[in-house]
């Protein structure tokens, strides 16, 4: 993925570069029409230039954030996936699967709901 590749390069481990790249293939792959970017030096993806879901890495973790009203509302189902998370993220250890179930609704609920907003951030 072309846009990634600047953020995808500066990772020094290899296992955690394939690990993020596969899930922002997955992305793009389930979700055509989302836009790949770069914004506040962290990759994401925007349905009609507006947040839909963004992530950031750490030495132990790929973090997906959904903005917080992706988390109420999958709330019951992220506790129940066992990733650690906060208000705002929610963090996948490198050795964990991938709850790809999880991230589609995230995902989709954030179509879904932003689907006339017309600024980048819930106001």
């Amino acid at each position: 993925m072309v846009e990634f590749e600047e953020f995808l390069g500066k990772m020094d481990n290899p296992d955690q570069r394939a690990r993020a790249e596969e899930v922002f293939d997955w992305v793009a792959k389930t979700f055509p029409t989302l836009v790949p970017k770069i914004a506040w030096n962290q990759p994401m993806f925007t349905d009609h230039d507006t947040f839909i879901i963004g992530f950031s890495v750490s030495k132990q973790h790929l973090a997906v954030a959904p903005e917080r009203a992706g988390m109420i509302f999958l709330a019951d189902e992220i506790v129940k996936s066992g990733y650690d998370h906060t208000n705002q993220l929610v963090r996948i250890p490198w050795k964990s699967p991938v709850d790809y179930s999880l991230l589609k609704k995230m995902i989709t609920f954030n179509m879904e709901d932003k689907a006339d907003c017309t600024t980048f951030w819930r106001k």
